[in-house]
């Protein structure tokens, strides 16, 4: 078979150095990742002054106008993308809440109270699969949604605006607009009927 004129210039082992810088590539980003987590949750979220902590949070993911995420906070989130959690303004994440951003994104709105030790999944382990497989969601949680202290939310979920979870529930379904909810599996509780006039700015002296 004939070379073509572009193989005739094609400099000899071309094809082997993109594979090297390809495999060199794929390693450094399997350093490169877990490390800059690591500085993450075990330096930056540990910094007690919101000044400090929110730029260098910011760029791990994106963060609105007034909005704060306490100390503490664990971002499970290995890419490099500032869009797989995404928070708007006016919004508080409180201290010692989970985050998983690996596979599915968390889309949180503006006004949303998140409070202490609440834990949002995008990634779980499917029971049924006879090989432990993962299935993912993304979580969306819409304006002015509460989420109380201890509060589960798994994959797939979306929270509509000025929901209501209380505290200790575990929400498996879609939760609608200013509904409460409670209880393992969460169950509507009650029916909210604020009008949202308010905004949120919290920002306790170091936390």
């Amino acid at each position: 078979m004939e070379r073509s004129e572009a193989d005739w210039h094609k400099p000899p082992g071309d094809g082997t150095a993109v594979r090297t810088i390809r495999k060199i590539g794929c390693v450094a980003l399997s350093v490169i990742r877990p490390v800059r987590l690591f500085l993450l949750n075990k330096f930056i979220m540990k910094i007690p002054i919101a000044c400090v902590r929110l730029p260098l949070v910011r760029l791990y993911l994106t963060l609105g106008h007034n909005s704060n995420i306490l100390t503490n906070t664990q971002i499970l989130d290995g890419s490099l993308r500032r869009r797989q959690i995404v928070i708007g303004d006016h919004s508080v994440i409180n201290s010692d809440c989970v985050l998983d951003g690996r596979i599915g994104r968390i889309l949180i709105g503006n006004c949303v109270d998140i409070a202490r030790g609440t834990y949002i999944f995008t990634l779980e382990h499917d029971p049924q699969s006879d090989t432990y497989a993962c299935k993912s969601g993304d979580v969306v949680i819409e304006d002015y949604a509460w989420i109380a202290s201890r509060a589960i939310i798994r994959p797939g979920v979306r929270i509509g605006q000025g929901a209501v979870v209380a505290a200790g529930a575990v929400v498996t379904r879609d939760v609608p607009p200013m509904t409460i909810v409670g209880g393992v599996p969460a169950r509507k509780i009650g029916v909210r009927t604020s009008r949202l006039q308010y905004r949120h700015h919290y920002f306790p002296l170091l936390r």
